[in-house]
């Protein structure tokens, strides 16, 4: 993994010294940072698939935008989060299932099918490559207003995971007894799911919305695997996710045929595969007791 005295050797001042890897560096840590926290408690509340559907709506809700005229941000967390709220709804307790996601996921699917078309045949003059910058993630191309915007809605994102983490993780690992105890367990699945949108939706600038799911899912996998105290894996996986952020620039950096998504989904995938050669402890009863 790339650290910051890495970043900083003398190999890695022309980088550093190009504005494009300067906005990459700010926007990309503080989506790796607020995924890794979020993914955390989706691997935790088993909901992978929620963030799963949620990178085909980014999808959907950016092309919607195109073809529409109107914000790219609009379509991303208007979409995003107005979804990730539905799952709530038509789940229990606030928290989605797998049948409820399974049963809207193709219909999101075939409306961002529609919204391509629309998109091609009437407003693809204009911007060609947007489609394809949605699908693969441009963080490359983000101006500096765009970057500092992505930073702070990432360090937003971390600072409501925090705020809510003790709560959340009791809920995530004993929702009953959470409830019993007068947790707000329903309030807090809907806040988690829309802080899961928010997080998908800024992140499809760095990896895309076809890789959203790893950027979400292996620093949490790997984190979780690496310990079983809550809050230390909670750190660990922010950690790592920004590090692979970092090892990934810098892999696409020094060599300029590697999309900046490939080479931070193949980090991230590379630690994760790492966690396997050691044997995990029992993770969910020692959370489960810590929580409580």
């Amino acid at each position: 993994m790339t650290s910051p005295v890495l970043l900083a050797a003398p190999g890695w001042a022309p980088a550093l010294g190009q504005p494009f890897f300067q906005h990459a560096l700010v926007a990309g840590t503080g989506i790796a940072a607020a995924a890794g926290l979020v993914g955390y408690f989706l691997v935790l509340r088993a909901q992978v698939f929620t963030g799963d559907a949620l990178s085909h709506v980014a999808f959907t809700g950016a092309l919607a935008a195109f073809a529409l005229g109107a914000s790219l941000r609009i379509g991303l967390y208007g979409g995003c989060i107005a979804f990730a709220l539905l799952l709530g709804v038509l789940g229990k307790r606030g928290r989605a299932d797998d049948v409820v996601i399974g049963s809207v996921f193709s219909w999101i699917l075939g409306l961002g099918a529609f919204f391509l078309t629309l998109y091609t045949t009437s407003r693809s003059a204009g911007n060609g490559n947007a489609g394809v910058g949605v699908l693969f993630g441009s963080i490359f191309g983000l101006s500096s207003g765009q970057a500092l915007t992505a930073a702070l809605v990432g360090a937003g994102i971390c600072a409501a995971v925090l705020a809510v983490a003790r709560p959340l993780l009791f809920a995530s690992v004993d929702e009953a007894v959470a409830a019993a105890r007068g947790v707000p367990v329903r309030v807090l699945g809907f806040v988690f799911l829309a802080l899961v949108g928010a997080c998908a939706a800024e992140a499809t600038q760095a990896v895309g919305s076809l890789l959203i799911l790893g950027l979400l899912a292996a620093p949490a996998g790997a984190a979780q695997r690496m310990t079983v105290r809550p809050f230390l894996a909670l750190a660990l996986s922010a950690g790592l996710a920004v590090a692979e952020m970092w090892a990934g620039l810098a892999m696409s950096y020094a060599v300029p045929k590697t999309p900046p998504s490939f080479g931070i989904l193949a980090v991230a995938t590379a630690v994760y595969g790492a966690t396997f050669l050691r044997k995990p402890r029992g993770r969910r009863a020692a959370a489960a007791a810590n929580a409580a």
